[in-house]
């Protein structure tokens, strides 16, 4: 798995969300790194790690295993963890499964997976259908469609520069990538979390932007099952509140942390 490290402190490991890459935290990392170890990935299917057909490469349970695998062989078996969206599942699943290696939790825009089978079921068949997008168009028609749909209505506050940055970072995937990471690891592949969730140990902060009435309202039913939890909106965002507040982002983990 691509990977990179900078700073030093306290491990801090970042998971971006679907067709981004480690590149999306970039705005971010400097401020990080004055106080943490940072170590931002390209999960399976994205950035610069590799987009093989075998499944198995992108299913949660593995990739959460060998994220561990990672920070350990860095030298990190104990480190805080920030999640977002497809990221913040990951990092939930993480922090579910191996919660002796999770100090501290932050999931932005993200959830513990659909509660029933039958939600899963018709997740998969839509999830589907954007594998069938992206192999039919390719990446560029695929990133026009993805970039229309409602979750990024906030994102045209972004200045011109930092929505062409986020364009060319969708751009820049492996169509391959993006379709099996959607079969492997989409939401509608995922296990439900909801019934781990009163037992995780950690801190926990969960981030949502206030635009993002479904992911705030997601937020506010994980926030009555875990035991030690914070729910923080912020203003003026949607779905991607790293990027579209950046200084009360850093403000809300900088003070969790």
């Amino acid at each position: 798995m691509n990977y990179k490290t900078i700073g030093s402190g306290p491990p801090l490991l970042l998971l971006h969300g679907f067709t981004g890459c480690m590149r999306n935290w970039e705005p971010l990392v400097p401020q990080l790194a004055q106080n943490y170890t940072v170590v931002t990935v390209d999960l399976p299917g994205h950035g610069q790690t590799a987009s093989p057909d075998d499944l198995s490469f992108y299913r949660i349970g593995p990739v959460a295993a060998e994220l561990v695998q990672l920070m350990h062989s860095l030298g990190h078996d104990r480190f805080d963890l920030i999640g977002y969206s497809m990221g913040g599942r990951l990092a939930l699943y993480i922090a579910c499964r191996h919660p002796e290696k999770i100090s501290r939790l932050i999931l932005e825009s993200a959830s513990p997976g659909l509660k029933t089978a039958e939600e899963r079921a018709a997740r998969r068949t839509s999830d589907y259908a954007l594998v069938n997008r992206i192999q039919q168009d390719g990446v560029e028609k695929f990133v026009d469609f993805w970039e229309s749909i409602p979750l990024w209505e906030s994102q045209k506050q972004l200045s011109a520069e930092a929505r062409q940055n986020l364009r060319q970072i969708r751009l820049d995937n492996n169509p391959a990538g993006l379709a099996n990471s959607l079969r492997g690891m989409g939401t509608g592949q995922q296990p439900s979390l909801w019934s781990d969730l009163s037992q995780l140990t950690m801190p926990t902060l969960l981030i949502t932007g206030e635009h993002d009435h479904k992911f705030c309202a997601i937020a506010a039913d994980m926030q009555s099952h875990i035991p030690q939890v914070d729910h923080q909106t912020v203003k003026n965002a949607g779905h991607t509140v790293h990027l579209e507040q950046p200084s009360s982002w850093l403000a809300l983990v900088g003070a969790f942390l």
